[in-house]
């Protein structure tokens, strides 16, 4: 496990305490939020739960959003390269890694398949711990039983995402299922356009177990059972939630989220984007937003965003092959 806590130093390597400052006049007056998934997700989340403590706030004065789905995101990408829209940023985070390491296809540029070097990064804003859940109903109430029933037949658990096969709820699955001695590429996963459908297909008996952001779970605790979330120790916003470490299984992982410009965007655009981002999270505003999807505060801003970008594309690269991916 040496290489996910690397990459779990690295990515807390990026927040920063932050000074009690009062609300800046306002630069930019409205915002656009691409979002490369559907209703539900964790972009989804992101982008709207942000966009609300910046006009909340005072920061903005309209936002606005915009789900694009399609090509694990690619499709939402493609859009803000090609059209260079004005005062928009899209929301990504971990898979966008993920997307140029795996070589998806779909959605390329000249050079290859998109990465976040096709974009403008802004900030990372937030860290969304990995969660795996069960139906209220379920029989099984711990990772412990999930595991004993997937050793007694393995086409009895299948688990939902919200992406892609090698995307960020994918990888939280297959990791927990690796610690627990199992083949990750030969647990089923069955992918849906974003968290609610796949919390739809979790409750329909479709699968047996849901992998994904902690976030994505918090609205939905009176109809799921959260059963390891991937944070090194119980979390104050969801105290209920059991990791997976204290059951034995040493998975630790957090996925940021954060915003990105289209080609072109202006210098001074870009910092005063990232600095409203920054800023927000001293506000009660920001805070109400934060709590209640179990976020964890970071604020990794421009060139300190492109720097940890390339670390994480070198340790995902090693993660994936691990667990044989790629």
């Amino acid at each position: 496990m040496k290489l996910i806590k690397s990459f779990f130093s690295v990515l807390f390597s990026a927040l920063l305490l932050f000074s009690t400052t009062t609300v800046n006049s306002i630069a930019i007056e409205k915002l656009h939020f691409v979002i490369g998934g559907g209703a539900g997700g964790g972009w989804d989340g992101t982008a709207r739960g942000t966009g609300e403590a910046l006009t909340k706030a005072g920061f903005l004065k309209s936002a606005s959003f915009e789900n694009m789905s399609g090509g694990g995101g690619g499709k939402a990408l493609a859009y803000m390269i090609n059209t260079k829209p004005e005062n928009t940023i899209l929301v990504q985070s971990t898979p966008l890694v993920l997307r140029s390491i795996t070589r998806h296809k779909g959605y390329v540029s000249g050079n290859g398949t998109l990465s976040y070097k096709d974009v403008v990064p802004i900030a990372g804003v937030i860290g969304d711990y990995g969660a795996i859940a069960v139906a209220k109903d379920s029989p099984y109430k711990n990772f412990q039983d999930v595991v004993d029933a997937y050793k007694a037949n393995p086409s009895s658990i299948k688990m939902a995402g919200g992406s892609v096969r090698g995307s960020m709820d994918h990888l939280i699955g297959a990791l927990a299922f690796q610690a627990a001695g199992a083949n990750p590429n030969d647990v089923a996963y069955i992918p849906y356009d974003a968290g609610g459908k796949a919390l739809a297909g979790l409750l329909s008996g479709e699968t047996q177990i849901i992998s994904t952001g902690l976030g994505e779970l918090m609205g939905a605790r009176d109809q799921v059972r959260i059963i390891g979330i991937t944070a090194p120790e119980r979390v104050a916003d969801a105290p209920d939630a059991p990791t997976l470490k204290e059951q034995g299984y040493d998975v630790q992982f957090v996925n940021w989220r954060g915003f990105f410009g289209p080609p072109g965007m202006s210098n001074k655009d870009k910092k005063a984007i990232a600095k409203m981002l920054g800023d927000v999270q001293k506000t009660p505003e920001w805070e109400e937003v934060r709590a209640r999807n179990a976020w964890v505060n970071i604020y990794n801003p421009d060139k300190k965003f492109v720097k940890f970008l390339k670390t994480q594309t070198k340790e995902m690269t090693a993660l994936m092959k691990k667990l044989g991916v790629i």
